[in-house]
């Protein structure tokens, strides 16, 4: 780590140090580039520090590793959120990455032979001159709210998932959780663990899968499936979640829409690993209702005309990517904000840029960004090669 001042040119910058930046940075170096990790943050990983208390990964210890350094054993299969931040320090200190923290990188933009990265930090200003930029600043950037009617005229508690710690630092009784997805359903059975009487607003049924089934991860399952077509992989997905999950129209979540594998493919839905839910459903602890219309000053009106009037509202409606004000003038975006390619891809048009950790893939995203992580290094290897002849 550093606050040293920074170089005015390097070959390689990386944008962010959480899971994929670090990666990044790691596999650059044993390729033989030099690389520096700017993030505006305090120290490496911080948006897992910023993640609620009771967080574990969903995937398996095994699976979830990055490049050069396994997630030791002593840190258990399910990997909880603070033994994450310590796995990931001991990453960066480990292969000695050049780590620059409370640098905010401002603007990508094309330089005459190559790129060239604004920073600030603090008062200082500066530019950082390179052949090769991988901007890895997370899949969970930004907070996405709701666009619902009424929302900020009501005088109620609201916070996003982002922003929830636990039930004691939330306060309240009764909790309305909006978003069945898996910040949702696991915040929804956090509350309800400790007595919170808590609603869950679905508009869309969500696949729900057990972490674990017969002791062997649900992430090995998929892995196994995914070089089947997207048809045999939902009908096999789909009879995993009728033996392991069961029907739960009877607690207010009928069978979801699409399969799993279409689900991702489609609506960029990953399924909704259970961790407490299906246990907080069957003893009453979180009943699920109606999708929310709009917000009274005072109640929240819900699709089927009842109203609720919760101590708090957790709005667990995803994040954004937040990489418009970084590359939104080079049109390397979708209109969703996500990069229009992803790991060792390049556009014809931008040689040398890379995006890593934006595939949010089925078989685990810490498991793709070492296996993307390290395909980046060989390009970049591979055109340093060229050039020097």
């Amino acid at each position: 780590m550093s606050d040293d001042a920074l170089p005015t040119a390097v070959p390689a910058v990386v944008l962010g140090a959480g899971p994929g930046g670090l990666a990044a940075a790691a596999e650059l170096k044993r390729a033989g580039v030099d690389a520096i990790v700017l993030d505006k943050a305090d120290r490496v990983g911080a948006s897992w520090a910023g993640h609620y208390d009771r967080l574990h990964l969903h995937t398996s210890r095994g699976l979830s590793g990055l490049p050069g350094y396994r997630i030791p054993r002593r840190y258990g299969r399910w990997v909880a959120r603070d033994d994450v931040l310590r796995y990931l320090a001991e990453y960066a200190d480990l292969h000695d990455l050049d780590v620059h923290l409370g640098v905010t990188a401002t603007v990508v933009e094309r330089a005459e032979d190559g790129w060239q990265v604004s920073w600030r930090r603090g008062t200082e200003v500066g530019v950082i001159a390179t052949d090769t930029v991988v901007v890895a600043t997370g899949y969970n950037h930004t907070a996405k709210l709701p666009d619902i009617p009424g929302l900020a005229e009501y005088t109620g508690t609201v916070v996003h998932s982002s922003a929830y710690q636990n039930p004691v630092a939330l306060g309240g009784r009764d909790v309305l959780v909006i978003g069945p997805g898996n910040s949702g359903a696991e915040i929804a059975a956090d509350l309800a663990d400790t007595g919170v009487r808590v609603s869950l607003a679905m508009r869309t049924p969500p696949n729900i899968v057990l972490r674990a089934v017969a002791g062997i991860p649900s992430q090995a399952l998929i892995l196994s499936m995914a070089p089947l077509p997207v048809k045999a992989q939902d009908a096999l997905s789909g009879l995993l979640q009728k033996v392991a999950v069961g029907n739960l129209s009877r607690y207010g979540i009928p069978k979801a829409p699409r399969g799993i594998a279409t689900q991702q493919l489609r609506d960029d839905v990953t399924p909704t690993i259970d961790v407490g839910l299906l246990k907080a459903l069957k003893a009453g602890g979180v009943k699920v209702v109606a999708s929310v219309v709009r917000f009274t000053e005072d109640a929240v009106v819900l699709a089927d005309g009842t109203s609720l009037t919760p101590d708090a509202v957790v709005l667990a409606t995803g994040f954004q990517r937040g990489l418009e004000p970084l590359v939104g003038d080079l049109g390397v975006l979708a209109r969703t904000g996500r990069p229009l390619i992803n790991g060792a891809a390049q556009l014809a048009a931008h040689p040398g840029l890379f995006f890593l950790g934006y595939s949010n893939p089925l078989t685990g995203n810490l498991r793709q960004l070492g296996i993307d992580a390290t395909k980046i290094a060989k390009v970049v290897r591979a055109a340093k090669t060229a050039a020097n002849g």
